[in-house]
């Protein structure tokens, strides 16, 4: 089982099913949600997660149509996104888990539009767009 929560503790949830693979997404809009060069989420199943509190302080941003970026509108974490094409899954962001994980990144997406501040020294795969069809953000 994972907790979670942001960072000023009004949202917090479980999680009890598998974490899918982490990708490390450098895109112009993870870069600017997370005001870092990149951000790291993973898949997992919305029937698994559990909302323990903060309902009432979860807002959600349709930053393209049909795509959803959630956050805690008291501090701000970012805290998941999902899709309407993808009803059961959310991309869960990896650091509000309050657990230390047993994996590590999968991949980098979207390195064609990196920051030209941030060099990706790693031997993690990367790839210009999209691993696979699906969004990983």
């Amino acid at each position: 089982m994972l907790t979670g929560q942001c960072l000023c503790g009004g949202i917090r949830f479980t999680y009890q099913g598998p974490l899918g693979p982490i990708a490390l997404c450098h895109c112009s809009q993870c870069r600017r949600v997370h005001g870092s060069a990149f951000s790291a989420s993973a898949p997992i199943q919305k029937v698994h997660w559990h909302l323990d509190q903060g309902l009432d302080l979860i807002r959600e941003f349709e930053s393209r149509p049909g795509k959803y970026r959630a956050f805690c509108s008291a501090c701000g974490s970012a805290l998941y996104s999902r899709v309407d094409a993808i009803p059961g899954i959310l991309r869960l962001r990896i650091g509000v888990i309050n657990e230390p994980l047993a994996q590590t990144p999968a991949c980098h997406v979207f390195v064609g539009s990196r920051s030209d501040w941030f060099e990706i020294t790693d031997e993690i795969p990367q790839y210009e767009k999209l691993e696979r069809t699906h969004d990983p953000h």
